[in-house]
């Protein structure tokens, strides 16, 4: 067998203390973030809480980082981004119904919004937000699209706030700084 090289006895586990740390805040995060998100979407419009604790745990993960120092960026990215992904797809669903070429064309124009206010690196992250807002609308075609675009966002703030808290109760990985 090519590449094949048996482990030493002597050689680090594979499973140390920063990795059980890492499992046990991307599952504290999860859970958190799901269950608060499908309990303040369900306060609002119950039909979407599934899909709301899901983007709360997709955002609570995008934004947990191995630090402290690497989270705060990150959760900036991921509210600021939220943000005009969902103003963006808010505006364009208040005028036309879902669709896809519509959703292209609103993620377009998300991403160039970004450049527009010097913030190119939140342009993925709209992306997904406007994304997320459309897809939910296409399910739910009578839920208002400024509730739509405003419970993303909370969800998005409920998982970005699931990992800030993550960080913060957890003391940081040895040998990170």
């Amino acid at each position: 067998m090519t590449g094949y090289r048996p482990r030493r006895r002597d050689a680090a586990p594979m499973i140390d203390r920063n990795a059980l740390r890492t499992a046990v805040q991307i599952a504290f995060v999860s859970l958190a973030s799901y269950v608060c998100g499908v309990y303040f979407t369900s306060l609002f419009h119950s039909a979407s809480a599934g899909t709301g604790g899901l983007w709360a745990v997709m955002s609570g993960n995008v934004v947990l980082q191995a630090t402290r120092r690497k989270t705060w960026p990150s959760a900036w990215l991921q509210i600021l981004g939220t943000l005009v992904g969902a103003v963006v797809s808010a505006a364009y669903l208040s005028l036309l119904p879902f669709s896809v070429v519509g959703m292209a064309g609103a993620v377009f124009v998300t991403v160039i919004v970004c450049h527009v206010f010097r913030i190119p690196d939140h342009a993925r992250l709209a992306a997904l937000a406007v994304s997320v807002v459309m897809v939910v609308s296409s399910f739910h075609p009578t839920l208002h699209p400024v509730l739509n675009a405003a419970l993303r966002l909370a969800e998005a703030c409920i998982g970005t706030a699931m990992a800030v808290l993550a960080v913060l109760v957890w003391p940081e990985p040895r040998g990170v700084f």
